[in-house]
């Protein structure tokens, strides 16, 4: 697949769209003028950057991300942050969960800070872009991709007649509670797609109280993509990540979470 257009068309599941949208979150790492010229080699005409702060439990941190829009299509794509500076708030354990969207279950208070400091200029966005009926899609790795799920989830539970035709993420962390999580299956059942590459560390917080949506695709130390990870084999594989580098085998959950593996994985599935 060429890497310099996006089919605008689409509407449903397919790797070839995964890896666009993971070209897209890779690409909200970028300068601004970096975003605006690759949106245009995409076939985006119109792009709007949002950059905010917020607070949570530790020192404050931004939230960046960017919206495409096409004439078909709209692309959302958050930024992530560094796995330390993740890893550090996601484990603090004295802040409690504050209440998901449209009162659904409970999220994460780091990430709902992060999306309502950013969410009226990305609402705005849509508003701004949405003139032909353009399919919505959120995406993004890390940190983007849990805002990108919550963006999905304040959509449908906050503006019932408003919803996203699909959500992408990689390396994403547990966001919220069972009964969101539960919720949201329900509400994008075949339109959620939730990447997690081996032994990346994120994925594995925050612990309980807080839980992963469904739609897993798992890429296993092979780099070949998986819709579950069965138990046993699952195990199996990890094991065989830990132990590709002999010489640091606890780097590999850091390792497996860089974008570039994500999108070498999936480079590697499209034929």
């Amino acid at each position: 697949m060429s890497s310099g257009t996006i089919d605008q068309r689409t509407t449903g599941y397919s790797l070839r769209h995964a890896l666009c949208l993971a070209r897209a979150s890779e690409l909200a790492y970028q300068d601004e003028k970096t975003i605006e010229d690759t949106a245009r080699t995409w076939g985006f005409d119109r792009v709007r950057h949002h950059h905010t702060t917020f607070r949570p439990p530790f020192p404050l941190e931004d939230t960046q991300a960017y919206t495409l829009g096409g004439e078909n299509m709209i692309i959302t794509a958050f930024r992530g942050t560094e796995p330390a500076n993740l890893r550090d708030w996601l484990s603090d354990a004295t802040t409690p969960p504050r209440p998901g969207p449209g009162g659904t279950g409970y999220v994460h208070h780091g990430f709902g800070e992060a999306l309502d400091s950013v969410w009226p200029q990305v609402r705005a966005a849509l508003d701004g872009f949405r003139d032909n009926g353009q399919t919505v899609w959120f995406t993004g790795h890390s940190l983007g991709g849990a805002l990108a799920m919550l963006a999905g989830a304040r959509l449908h539970f906050e503006e019932p007649f408003v919803t996203a035709t699909g959500v992408y993420t990689f390396g994403q962390p547990r966001t919220c509670d069972r009964q969101l999580s539960q919720a949201f299956n329900t509400a994008y059942a075949d339109r959620m797609y939730r990447f997690v590459n081996n032994n990346d560390i994120v994925p594995q917080l925050p612990t309980e109280p807080f839980h992963h949506v469904s739609a897993l695709r798992y890429i296993d130390s092979r780099g070949a993509i998986h819709p579950t990870m069965p138990v046993i084999s699952g195990l199996v594989d990890h094991a065989k990540g830990y132990t590709a580098d002999v010489l640091a085998p606890a780097s590999d959950g850091v390792r497996d979470h860089f974008m570039g593996a994500y999108l070498n994985a999936l480079e590697k599935n499209q034929n």
